[in-house]
Formats: structure tokens, sequence, C-alpha cells
């Protein structure tokens, strides 16, 4: 653990290394770390939750490993401002933690996991969402009770089981992408707004 001395070390990258093995709890002695990027290894095991007493954290960066498991409670408490997330294509699976719908996320990305069960803590019309990715999973939620952050402008929940018609506020947003397919959608596009210029 000796990495834990570096305490003025701001950004953390260890991007295409081939590292491998689990991302120890003691990484959070890292007090000054702002961006962690892990990304594109062969890192194994469970998240950390220790991550989220980071305190200068701006960005997570674990995409393309190995990880098992779900996402830490406690990356809905995080102790400093609240990171964007890179989780996508790993192992990760079952039910993302209702302690995330206190956390309100820039940007999420969680695609190509196993992930299940209800997604819409992401969502909300106090949210200040730009961009959520949660595409390539099985979560299984109603998308006609979900309330837009009218901030999003890109927004994928392709290969998925999203259910129900699509929101009426989606006429209200900017998208610059919106991924929607390989799910059980019913009803029509909304009428108005900006979806006139998609």
């Amino acid at each position: 653990r000796s990495i834990t001395k570096l305490k003025h070390l701001v950004y953390l990258r260890f991007r295409i290394t081939e590292l491998s093995g689990p991302i120890p709890e003691y990484i959070s002695e890292l007090q000054n770390v702002t961006f962690l990027d892990l990304s594109f290894n062969r890192f194994n095991g469970s998240i950390p939750g220790s991550i989220s007493q980071m305190p200068n954290l701006k960005a997570i960066q674990l995409n393309h490993n190995k990880l098992t498991g779900s996402i830490p409670e406690s990356f809905g408490s995080f102790v400093g401002k609240v990171p964007d997330l890179y989780l996508g294509n790993n192992h990760l699976s079952g039910e993302i933690p209702k302690s995330l719908s206190k956390s309100d996320f820039n940007i999420v990305s969680l695609l190509g996991n196993n992930f299940s069960g209800d997604a819409s803590m992401f969502f909300g019309h106090n949210k200040t969402s730009v961009r959520l990715d949660l595409s390539r999973n099985s979560f299984h939620f109603d998308l006609s009770k979900v309330k837009l952050a009218k901030s999003l402008v890109s927004l994928d929940l392709s290969h998925n089981l999203v259910f129900g018609e699509l929101p009426l506020g989606l006429t209200e947003l900017r998208l610059d992408h919106f991924n929607i397919s390989f799910n059980r959608l019913c009803g029509s596009i909304p009428q108005g707004g900006l979806v006139q210029s998609f």
C-alpha cells in the first residue's frame, strides 16, 4: 500500500495496463485525488465502498474491467461532490441501491453489465443529470412514470426490459442522443416541443 504515501496525488490514471486483482479499500486514503481512472484493465472483485470517502473526486472511471457484485450502498452518500460515474462493461449485477436516489449524478454510465430491477432513481425533475447510459442490462421499470431532468442531453436505455409509454416531458428536452431500442414500450411518440426537431 505504498501508493498511499503519495499524499499530493491529484490524478490517478492506470488505464490500459493489464493490472489485475481487486481494487484495494485503502485507495480511499488518497484524499486529494480528483480523477480516479482504472479503466481498461483486468481488475476483479467488488467495487470498494470506501471510494465514497474521497472528498475531492470528480470522476470514477472503472469501466472495462472484470468487476463483480453491485454498486456500493455508500455511493448514495459521497463525502464530497457527487462524481461522474463510469462503470460500464464489467460483470456487475443486482439491483441499484435505493440510497443512490439521494445522489445527483451529472454523468452515469452503466452499460454492458448485468444490472436488473429499478433504475428510476437516476431520474427526477430535481436532478441535474446530463448523460445517462443504462444500456445493455436488464433494468425493468415503467418509463411513463419517470420525470426527466431538463438538463439531459443524452439518454440511452437500449437493450433492457423497460416498459410503459414515453413520458410527456420528453418534448421539453434538448437531447442530442436518445436510444430506447430493444425494450417493451408501448403507445405513441409525444407530439410537439423539441421532439419535432429530432
